[in-house]
């Protein structure tokens, strides 16, 4: 099983260039998106029509922005779409999918850069997936944990680790949580594969930043532990285009 997820920066814009071909050309088991930027009835109707998926979404309160979705060939047990605090629900950020062996959290994470209390709120959120987590794991469930979670863990995350060290997205408190993650026996997939510099998942469109590789790993599969011996590889498609983001996946065997 392959399992991938993309931010695709815009759904209707990614459908406009590669997200189609994308599908067809990898025919992914499970896909799941970030930043859609669309409400139920602005989905493409080239997208309506994937039936090889079943398909599900939450999307933002305020229009054109945040949503997530997830297709996948095979239909969930069950599928929520809540992080536990109907404020924090708000923004479409999270879907659970409950599968027989696992279960799928498809987070898209908020971004810390606007303004001191966007980075609380995102710290908030932090918080509150990692208490998700957490619980779904003492219930006794394998979990798998994607998307993009807005922070570079290590240096070797980001092509320019110093001129960002007081910038959101490598601030020490954004890695903590990372840290905390890892100390709690959560594993971060891509890193048990691959230890090379230049891994990255997103870059600005500003500056020739992609070209250059002047970029950063901020989108993620992390998983419990004990779930680390179905992953049999974890990778980054930093040549597939479409957006400001490229896909990240995992296969289970």
């Amino acid at each position: 099983m392959e399992i991938y997820s993309w931010n695709v920066n815009g759904l209707r814009a990614a459908v406009r260039k590669n997200f189609l071909e994308f599908i067809e050309d990898e025919d992914p088991d499970i896909l799941a998106i970030q930043e859609t930027k669309l409400q139920e009835e602005q989905i493409p109707e080239e997208v309506k029509n994937l039936s090889q998926y079943h398909q599900y979404w939450n999307f933002a309160e305020k229009r054109g922005y945040s949503g997530v979705a997830v297709f996948t060939k095979q239909k969930p047990e069950k599928v929520e779409y809540t992080i536990g605090d109907a404020d924090y629900d708000a923004e479409g950020r999270l879907l659970i999918l409950y599968f027989s062996d696992f279960v799928l959290l498809n987070c898209y994470f908020p971004n810390g850069k606007m303004s001191e209390e966007r980075l609380q709120y995102k710290l908030n959120y932090y918080d509150k997936m990692f208490n998700l987590m957490q619980k779904l794991r003492k219930a006794g469930h394998n979990v798998v944990v994607c998307g993009d979670y807005n922070t570079a863990h290590k240096e070797i995350d980001l092509a320019n680790p110093e001129r960002n060290k007081d910038i959101s997205g490598f601030l020490p408190i954004e890695r903590k949580w990372l840290d905390k993650l890892v100390n709690n026996d959560w594993v971060d997939t891509f890193r048990q594969f691959n230890q090379q510099p230049g891994q990255y998942s997103w870059w600005t469109y500003r500056f020739g930043a992609r070209k250059r590789n002047a970029g950063w790993r901020i989108d993620y599969f992390f998983v419990n532990k004990d779930f680390m011996n179905r992953v049999k590889d974890a990778f980054i498609r930093q040549d597939i285009m479409g957006s400001d983001h490229c896909p990240i996946g995992v296969e289970l065997g």
